[in-house]
């Protein structure tokens, strides 16, 4: 069994699946359109909420720091999704890579988790900018049912129409094709990315020095509990990372990694891309030095305007105008936020598409979900299913620690790309490349280290939530994707084949 559980799928063979008429994908995108997409995806609630959370409990003003970190942990995972992508130009992302390498059980996992990850994220976003919206109407003096208004916000039945309502018209967006997607995000970006900038200029002038003192407070030791909300770490040594204090910089980082969640999504759309090979390694690292950027600018803004302990934890930016005086500022914060999570959602369900849409084509999932749309030569059918039930789920859905979930689906599939590079280097030295990792293995090692690390900072109960999550994965795989894989069923027929008899009789 173990030989069929570890098969793997020749990366030319990978390619050319992606040229059959039928489940072909149309080839649109540049380097910009991708670099834009990465920033899309990043630039979400993380940048607005997570900066004061971070700050107040876990690290203060060096927060800032606490990014730099998160971004080079993501970086490290980058360069290893950088060659695969140029490698391996095929729909699926990290699910593609480790069918090429780690072979097709590993693959199926993978797969499985990234399903996993980027519904939840869609979910989460389409909520949170249900929120947002929420809030601008209140302001206008227009408020919508309870009923109406999601289940933290209504008696007994709650729907939450707003963010139903997003995914299903994001969901039309996606069926009608990459090109039209690329330019609804395009626009929305720049609006959001000229909203970010116009929050860390104007809240320049309003630093004080006095603020940043002191920059890196007085670590302060954390008590261990023994409840399934402590971090795994701390349950599995007794001890758990101390606030504040330089351990406190790294602890935060394992809190603001959610802001950035999705750059590897760009991986996703390697097989649209006009000449990916050139324009997706691009787009990964381009998209995540902007977010990195943008990030720490932010969080020296918010952390010289407020005193870190003053921060609020819910909308730290709006209030910190608020408290400066300028509440125009926190109407505008609230407008790029909501501006900024459509594209969030959007490029969510674009990769759980991609991903599932790549899983069908192999036969692990019905093959009736790997046709294109033959005017549009986009996925519909699983864009249209997942989409479907996103929003259902959205419109029911709460916030809460959902998105500790969507943490911990990234970091293992960082881990299992990370480690496939090191596998394909070895097993297929001679594939062009025409973007190489460096520093091999040594690099992936410490991107396995880095992402294994803020992974024993979740909380235990993510953890069994997620390994639930993988046991009804195994199942599907083996009474469905194994017996239903196309590579399994073709080495089946070529060794039936060659088992035959020669055809004839002998003299």
């Amino acid at each position: 069994m173990s030989s069929t559980l570890f098969r793997t799928k020749r990366v030319e063979q990978s390619i050319k699946d992606t040229e059959e008429p039928e489940h072909a994908l149309r080839k649109s995108l540049s380097a910009l359109d991708l670099t834009v997409f990465g920033v899309g995806v990043v630039i979400g609630t993380g940048i607005f909420v997570l900066t004061g959370t971070a700050a107040k409990n876990t690290a203060g003003p060096a927060v800032a720091l606490s990014f730099v970190v998160a971004g080079v942990v993501c970086a490290l995972a980058a360069l290893c999704y950088a060659e695969f992508a140029s490698t391996v130009p095929v729909a699926g992302s990290a699910y593609t890579f480790s069918y090429a390498s780690l072979g097709e059980f590993p693959a199926w996992i993978i797969g499985w988790d990234l399903v996993l990850e980027l519904a939840l994220g869609t979910a989460v976003v389409a909520v949170g900018w249900s929120g947002y919206i929420h809030s601008l109407l209140d302001n206008a003096g227009w408020h919508l049912p309870e009923a109406l208004s999601g289940r933290d916000g209504a008696h007994g039945f709650g729907f939450d129409i707003l963010a139903a309502a997003l995914v299903l018209v994001l969901t039309a967006i996606l069926v009608l094709g990459m090109k039209l997607s690329a330019r609804v995000t395009s626009v929305v970006v720049a609006i959001k990315v000229a909203v970010v900038l116009v929050v860390i200029v104007a809240g320049a002038f309003f630093i004080k020095g006095d603020n940043y003192k002191p920059f890196i407070p007085k670590a302060q030791a954390v008590e261990a509990g023994g409840n399934l909300k402590a971090p795994l770490i701390q349950l599995m040594f007794g001890w758990a990372p101390s606030n504040f204090g330089v351990m406190g910089i790294f602890t935060a980082a394992s809190v603001v990694f959610f802001a950035f969640i999705g750059f590897d999504v760009v991986a996703t759309a390697a097989e649209e891309t006009r000449n990916p090979k050139r324009d997706v390694p691009r787009g990964i690292l381009g998209s995540l030095i902007i977010c990195t950027t943008l990030y720490v600018a932010v969080a020296i803004v918010v952390t010289g305007m407020q005193k870190y302990s003053s921060l609020s934890i819910d909308a730290p930016l709006a209030d910190a105008f608020k408290a400066t005086g300028h509440p125009w500022f926190a109407g505008l914060i609230s407008f790029g936020a909501a501006i900024g999570l459509t594209t969030v959602c959007m490029i969510l369900l674009l990769g759980q598409a991609r991903v599932f849409f790549a899983m069908s084509r192999d036969g692990l999932l019905p093959r009736f979900f790997s046709h294109v749309h033959p005017r549009f030569r986009t996925p519909y059918r699983p864009t249209i299913l997942l989409g479907v039930i996103i929003a259902i789920v959205s419109g029911f859905t709460s916030l809460s620690e959902l998105a500790e979930l969507v943490n911990i689906g990234t970091l293992f599939a960082f881990i299992v790309v990370a480690i496939g590079v090191v596998i394909l280097r070895r097993s297929r030295p001679d594939l062009p490349r025409s973007f190489r990792t460096p520093l091999v293995p040594a690099l992936p090692i410490v991107s396995v280290l880095a992402s294994l690390w803020l992974m024993l900072n979740l909380p235990a109960e993510t953890w069994l939530r997620f390994a639930i999550w993988m046991a009804i994965g195994f199942a599907v795989y083996f009474f469905y994707g194994r017996t239903h894989s196309r590579l399994g069923l073709q080495q089946a027929a070529e060794a039936r084949e060659s088992a035959a008899p020669p055809s004839g009789n002998a003299s």
